[in-house]
């Protein structure tokens, strides 16, 4: 079973593996440095907490909870080297700081809220998703980059 990111145990401990990146920190795999990591993070974030993307329409979000919504949201960590969605790449440089304080709010939001904020709560590209499924994803997704910082 995935852990608990609405617990304050599993937040504090991410909150203290996040901490320990600094603007030098290398990956293990992959081709995004540190910063490009925590906005790549943020991504899943601002698509909860912003307008900035688009909901994916109809047709596409049947595509998406048929063919990769359950490898998004079940308990079975991501493998190394996986492709991520359009929205998702970040190519750019971005400034460390900026990204990772955007982060730790990110996660704190998601801590204060709970699990009953999110249980139902739609998700642009999957439909109306259970508070577990929602911290599957949230989880897995912090968990699976902050390894891949050797944190």
């Amino acid at each position: 079973m995935m852990k608990d990111i609405f617990t304050i145990d599993v937040t504090n401990e991410v909150l203290e593996r996040i901490e320990k990146l600094n603007y030098e920190s290398q990956p293990e795999w992959g081709k995004m440095n540190v910063a490009q990591m925590l906005a790549h993070c943020n991504v899943t974030y601002d698509m909860v907490f912003t307008d900035h993307y688009v909901k994916a329409k109809a047709f596409k979000k049947f595509l998406l909870s048929s063919l990769v919504k359950n490898a998004v949201v079940n308990d079975k960590p991501y493998k190394k080297n996986i492709r991520t969605a359009p929205q998702f790449l970040i190519v750019d440089e971005r400034e460390f700081e900026t990204e990772k304080t955007k982060l730790v709010a990110h996660i704190k939001k998601v801590q204060d809220l709970g699990p009953d904020h999110f249980e139902g709560k739609e998700s642009n590209s999957f439909g109306n998703l259970t508070a577990r499924q929602w911290n599957n994803m949230f989880y897995k997704h912090i968990d699976h980059h902050l390894s891949q910082f050797g944190v």
